[in-house]
């Protein structure tokens, strides 16, 4: 497969707590969750529901992993109108989650990589599929960057400044 990663960013590098004003991601005192909230067109839409319907599988670090599993993980599709392929494909496809502190995941299809983590993402990366694809997980892109195991990065740079 191959790790393809889509991070959503401030036009001032902001990575942190995109999806809604709530204590998703508090960590050094950030207070600015809910910043990509109606900053995206349609093509932008479109393009994020299309990205996840091309995956096989998704790698996660823990911290992104509990806010998906607390909020796609729970959710209907009467609940994300307009986001409906991108529930299916993180509720549907196996879960990967790079974390030396999770122990029991409750989102189903999830499989915790807790040791050697550098050959088990070269193992995924080498069974047949598509993509598999990070989301958020800003520590772990970082990771994967500095290991060279990313083989495609697609940013989404959302128009705003938030110092």
């Amino acid at each position: 497969m191959k790790l393809t990663t889509m991070t959503q960013v401030t036009l001032d590098g902001v990575m942190q707590g995109n999806g809604g004003a709530s204590d998703e991601d508090r960590r050094n005192g950030f207070e600015r969750g809910g910043w990509a909230r109606g900053k995206g067109d349609n093509e932008t839409h479109a393009f994020i529901n299309e990205t996840y319907q091309r995956a096989d599988a998704f790698l996660l670090g823990r911290r992104t992993y509990e806010l998906f599993a607390g909020s796609w993980g729970s959710l209907t599709e009467q609940d994300v109108p307009g986001w409906e392929p991108v529930m299916r494909a993180l509720n549907t496809q196996p879960k990967y989650v790079a974390s030396t502190t999770l122990a029991d995941p409750e989102w189903p299809d999830t499989t915790v990589l807790s040791d050697d983590l550098a050959t088990a993402i070269a193992d995924l990366k080498a069974t047949p599929g598509g993509e598999l694809q990070v989301h958020g997980s800003g520590e772990l892109t970082r990771w994967l960057l500095q290991n060279d195991l990313v083989d495609e990065m697609t940013l989404i740079v959302v128009p705003v400044v938030l110092g």
